[in-house]
């Protein structure tokens, strides 16, 4: 029998990242997204002065706002995760784009600086993390082949958006005030709404095909009673249809934590971890730092302009240099190159005491610290894979919370402490040096266990071409033909297991007869929802 054509009910899933088409308006999203996630708790910075005169408190408690803004992206990364695999992301992200808007609308009429922290330090920075986490599983669902160039680009919008969005606030504090600006600034948030409405399921327009097509397929093909079909109306059918509904809701998971039985998110977990301890602190001590070797204000304000500036740039260059084909499947230890550089260039910089020596460290950092945020999210993806990764990213950016959350604050007591900057660098340096060298050590360990264990050119699931796929379609009719009296006409998903399990098998015949893929078939997709190159990058973890 020959195997279904995809327009009269073949199953939709996985479905091929078109890597183009709608996906650049999803990444263009993401872009806004990851603008305001990174840049908004800093660039609301520039109200603090007002509000410390208005509430007459220090500048310390004013900090709190994005701090709590900041802890709220990352501490709720399991929440985001849930709600994700539940309700899917674009409900998720509207519903973000509502509360972030609404926590800086509220804010605007607060009378006390408890009324702050709850408006725009926990409403604004939950909406925002509804929005950063389900934009970057979309990103990843939209792209493969392009995806290191599409995180790179996503990325960009931290940097471009800080160096538009302070000066912005600037603007409209001298104009309308705090609250006023508060107000306009919650009205720009909107914006992530409609980033969330582009944000469009990719297999939905498959799935609406699916119905009518299906069953007219499986009547006139898989079902040995002639008329009979997925949605017969007899009273044994409808039951069995919706037994065969629950079947699926009863496995789902909602946060997958069988992901810490993957060695490669182990280790990128702890190397993460140890990075944010130090990648933030130069940054936030810049400016201090500056001042206390003689720099005037203005200039050393400017230092940070040169470190977002250079950032726009290096992001989608290294995102572009990690989608070459020679690159992606070691794209960890360019990730650990990233952080070694930034490190060195921490430890480097440290006893840089004019303003020409800060020019050329901001200039390093900036590459370094860019290559890094290109490539955090990419290396993720490629370890764990784009089924998992919605729980993955949650639970990293849980773990990453509580390094947010000591570091910097442990750097500034220690500048109190000591009043010597120069020790804050060499630590700072050393730290994120240390978890570049932990990343690369222990990848080049699982990469060499993991080779002995499972050959590459071996690997059954990134095989088959269309002789896998009829295959399938075959052992899917069996399926159906064989369980007609006792499985429903809707339990689809026991039959694409079969199928799975039967398209490895080919597979497996195909490479033992040295077969493999067709020629002309091109790059075949398999059957996870990734090509062979990611099946690769995960293997070699």
């Amino acid at each position: 029998m020959g195997r279904p054509d995809p327009e009269e009910g073949q199953l939709p899933a996985p479905v091929k990242p078109p890597d183009g088409g709608w996906g650049w308006i999803v990444l263009l999203g993401c872009f806004v997204i990851t603008g305001f996630s990174y840049a908004f708790p800093k660039a609301v910075s520039v109200y603090f002065k007002e509000l410390m005169k208005d509430f007459h408190v220090g500048y310390s408690d004013t900090a709190w706002i994005s701090s709590i803004m900041l802890a709220m992206l990352y501490g709720t990364g399991p929440v985001c995760s849930i709600m994700v695999n539940q309700f899917g992301c674009r409900p998720v992200m509207l519903i973000g784009g509502l509360l972030a808007s609404a926590g800086m609308i509220l804010a605007s009429f607060t009378t006390n600086i408890i009324e702050l922290y709850l408006t725009a330090g926990v409403l604004t920075g939950l909406g925002m993390a509804l929005n950063f986490q389900p934009s970057l599983i979309m990103l990843g669902t939209y792209f493969d082949k392009r995806r290191p160039l599409a995180n790179g680009l996503a990325a960009a919008g931290s940097p471009v958006f800080l160096s538009s969005l302070s000066p912005l606030g600037q603007v409209l504090l001298e104009k309308f005030g705090w609250r006023g600006g508060f107000l306009i600034m919650g009205g720009l948030l909107l914006n992530c709404c409609t980033c969330g409405a582009v944000m469009r399921p990719l297999d939905m327009g498959m799935k609406r095909k699916m119905g009518k097509a299906q069953d007219k397929y499986e009547a006139k093909e898989m079902l040995p009673i002639g008329g009979k079909s997925e949605e017969g109306i007899s009273t044994d059918g409808t039951k069995k249809g919706k037994k065969g509904k629950k079947k699926p809701k009863k496995g789902k998971k909602l946060l997958d934590f069988s992901i810490f039985s993957n060695r490669g998110f182990i280790i990128y977990t702890i190397s993460k971890f140890i990075l944010v301890l130090g990648l933030f602190v130069p940054p936030i001590l810049l400016v201090n730092y500056a001042k206390d070797t003689g720099v005037p204000d203005t200039e050393a304000a400017f230092l940070l302009s040169i470190i977002g500036f250079i950032d726009i740039f290096a992001r989608p260059a290294c995102g572009m240099v990690a989608g070459l084909k020679w690159v992606r499947p070691h794209v960890a230890y360019l990730f650990s190159f990233s952080m070694l550089f930034n490190g060195l260039t921490d430890i480097c910089s440290a006893r840089a005491s004019n303003y020409t020596g800060l020019v050329i460290f901001c200039v390093f950092f900036g590459i370094s610290y860019g290559m890094v945020g290109a490539l955090q999210f990419e290396v993720l993806m490629a370890i764990v894979g784009s089924q998992k990764f919605s729980s993955a990213i949650g639970l990293v950016l849980l773990i990453e919370a509580f390094a947010v959350l000591i570091g910097p604050p442990s750097a500034g007591r220690l500048v109190d402490a000591l009043k010597n900057y120069e020790v804050i660098f060499y630590l700072a340096g050393s730290e994120v040096a240390l978890s570049a060298l932990f990343l690369g050590v222990a990848s080049y360990c699982c990469l060499n266990r993991g080779k002995k264990e499972a050959p590459p050119e071996n690997n059954p699931s990134a095989g088959a071409g269309s002789d896998t796929e009829e295959a399938e379609s075959d052992v899917q009719e069996a399926e159906e033909h064989s369980s007609d009296n006792h499985q429903p006409a809707h339990s689809t998903d026991n039959a694409v297991v079969a199928a799975n399990e039967e398209a490895n098998h080919v597979a497996e015949e195909q490479s033992g007869e040295g077969g493999g893929c067709p020629a002309g078939d091109g790059e075949v997709l398999a059957r996870d929802g990734c090509n062979a190159d990611q099946m690769v990058e995960r293997d070699s973890f």
